[in-house]
């Protein structure tokens, strides 16, 4: 039964991703890519319908056949995937050419409209609202609530090439779960995997781009995913890589990195097209 989330979600996805796909392509909202090739953007704006259209059916069962198909952990990810995809769409439609904390932050002291900023403080908002109902001390309050807004970010940071945000929280699920044995996190998530790994196919094939919308949501997956895992001193150590790939992020390329190491080139190539 824990399972029904995401193959609902997964037969949605499946259905109305070529769908928002096509309409992208006929409304124009394209942006090149780092190859120079126009491509629909964001194609992420799919994931929160696709998980909202997929509780139809799940909330159906639920309620009218008393099954017991509501994971325990959705509700955390239906506050907090939906509201930071949207913050994501915004810096979709609204953004300017500031990019980094240390762009977004001018652009706020010189009295500026940031979206980065607003993404970063709504974020923080929904951070806080998720991580006050986990339980826990004041310190992992606010630690849970630093790995969400971190996480978040991270993967907005990784989406600089085809499939990567995708490959990475597949990556990092696969982890988590194993090394936990936690599945229960992984039915509660399963809602927004599912059309992460549809839309990401289409991203990883260069057929369209996820956008802020869409690499945000993965973020937030992440950070869910790593918070209702592993414990606090695990935590902590995920903060601390967190903080290091959004410091260097900053100040380097981590695509030019990934590319200098013959191992993560090859798995961050792997299944785009030549």
């Amino acid at each position: 039964m824990q399972a029904l989330p995401f193959v609902f979600s997964l037969l949605v996805a499946v259905a109305l991703t070529p769908l928002v796909l096509k309409r992208l392509s006929e409304a124009g909202l394209t942006r090149e890519n780092y190859r120079g090739r126009l491509l629909p953007v964001p194609l992420g704006i799919v994931i929160v319908p696709v998980a909202l259209i997929a509780l139809i059916p799940l909330m159906a069962l639920a309620r009218l056949a008393d099954l017991d198909v509501y994971p325990d952990n959705l509700g955390f990810a239906i506050i907090f995937v939906p509201g930071v995809a949207l913050l994501g769409l915004l810096d979709d439609l609204l953004s300017g050419s500031s990019r980094g904390w240390r762009g977004h932050g001018k652009d706020v002291l010189t009295g500026g409209f940031s979206t980065g900023a607003l993404k970063a403080v709504g974020t923080l908002g929904l951070a806080l609202l998720v991580a006050s109902s986990l339980p826990g001390s004041d310190a992992d309050f606010l630690l849970a609530t630093a790995v969400l807004v971190l996480a978040t970010n991270t993967f907005n940071l990784l989406d600089l090439r085809p499939g990567r945000s995708a490959k990475t929280l597949v990556l990092l699920g696969i982890g988590l779960t194993a090394s936990t044995q936690n599945t229960e996190a992984l039915a509660g998530l399963g809602l927004f995997l599912a059309p992460v790994l549809v839309a990401g196919f289409f991203d990883l094939r260069e057929r369209a781009m996820l956008g802020d919308a869409g690499s945000n949501a993965i973020g937030a997956i992440a950070g869910l995913w790593i918070v209702l895992t592993l414990d606090p001193s695990e935590q902590l150590i995920a903060l601390g890589i967190l903080l290091a790939v959004n410091l260097f992020g900053e100040f380097r390329s981590i695509s030019k990195v990934i590319e200098k190491l013959p191992g993560l080139r090859h798995l961050d190539s792997l299944g785009r097209p030549r």
